[in-house]
């Protein structure tokens, strides 16, 4: 038997917890995982799951197996990376995940150029409105807004994003301009509920919070939708600055409420540490990272609180 990826499939199983999860992973039918688990508990004499009809527990003797299992499997494929050249010529597979509107405005088109620069890349791109465990879902690299939480993570820093309220025109000109968030509950809105509440907009002056009750009219499952629903003048939203920054230039949507900015969360680009850095990651950081840096900087200065302009 195949001990390397019998060792590949049980740490899968273990990992999500059930053998369909890993025969997804792995994309192999369900029934040849069963089998290559029980091969293996066969060719080691012992049980490594206790299986119900729900989920697979490892044994005391599965999880001794599992753990030296993933030390191996890292171990070979640190091997098989130096051998092909990896730590010292960007080549191989790149797999990077950010939100979904930010790796289409900002990080899609910079990709594009790093393909051209490094033809020895091949780049993974994964959108997602949602944080991804990179060790589990095999992510090199996450651009993510917010501190990091996981503090096991190396973060390069590369700018910070504000989050603005704005409306088109057209629906500020037939039903006029709030000045205070108070002001919102006689006013349509556009909400997305990851950012904001359908029933409750939170907003903050000088260390004040304000949380006011609002009538959101749309409803969105994203991001870009709430921004568009605001150009098409159906109410006010709230997005990110580099969502808008383009429909601010332009004039299509006019940014509000400026005073009552939360402040700005940091972007950054994290990765895993690792006792060598693949060429290719490297490569990719020290070509992005200005690059990205330069894009969310490039925002109308309509988009930042009054206090911080020049």
């Amino acid at each position: 038997m195949d001990r390397l990826e019998g060792m590949s499939i049980v740490l899968a199983v273990a990992e999500a917890g059930s053998l369909s999860a890993a025969a997804r992973r792995h994309k192999m039918p369900l029934a040849t995982v069963s089998r290559k688990v029980s091969e293996l508990e066969a060719h080691l004499r012992t049980k490594l799951f206790n299986r119900s009809s729900r989920v697979l527990v490892p044994t005391d003797a599965g999880r001794s197996y599992i753990a030296a299992a993933k030390r191996i499997l890292a171990d070979v494929s640190e091997a098989e990376r130096v051998a092909s050249g990896e730590y010292t010529t960007p080549r191989g597979d790149l797999s990077v995940t950010t939100l979904v509107a930010l790796g289409r405005l900002c990080l899609q088109p910079i990709l594009a150029e790093f393909l051209a620069a490094f033809p020895e890349v091949d780049v993974q791109l994964n959108l997602q409105d949602r944080t991804i465990n990179l060790l589990d879902e095999h992510i090199d690299v996450a651009l993510r807004v917010g501190d990091l939480a996981d503090s096991s993570l190396i973060a390069v820093r590369v700018g910070v994003i504000h989050r603005v309220a704005c409306a088109s025109p057209a629906y500020l000109k037939a039903r006029g301009t709030p000045k205070a968030p108070d002001d919102l509950s006689v006013h349509d809105c556009v909400s997305y509920p990851p950012m904001q509440s359908p029933t409750t907009w939170r907003f903050r002056r000088e260390g004040t919070e304000y949380a006011v009750p609002v009538r959101s009219r749309f409803v969105a499952s994203s991001l870009e939708s709430a921004a568009d629903a605001a150009r098409a003048g159906i109410g006010i939203t709230v997005a990110f600055s580099y969502l808008v920054a383009d429909s601010v230039k332009s004039g299509e949507l006019v940014p509000l409420l400026q005073d009552f900015q939360p402040p700005p969360q940091p972007v950054s680009f994290v990765y895993s540490p690792n006792r060598f850095m693949p060429a290719k990651l490297r490569a990719f950081l020290d070509f992005a990272s200005p690059r990205v840096r330069a894009r969310l900087s490039d925002i109308p200065k309509e988009l930042l609180p009054p206090r911080t302009r020049q």
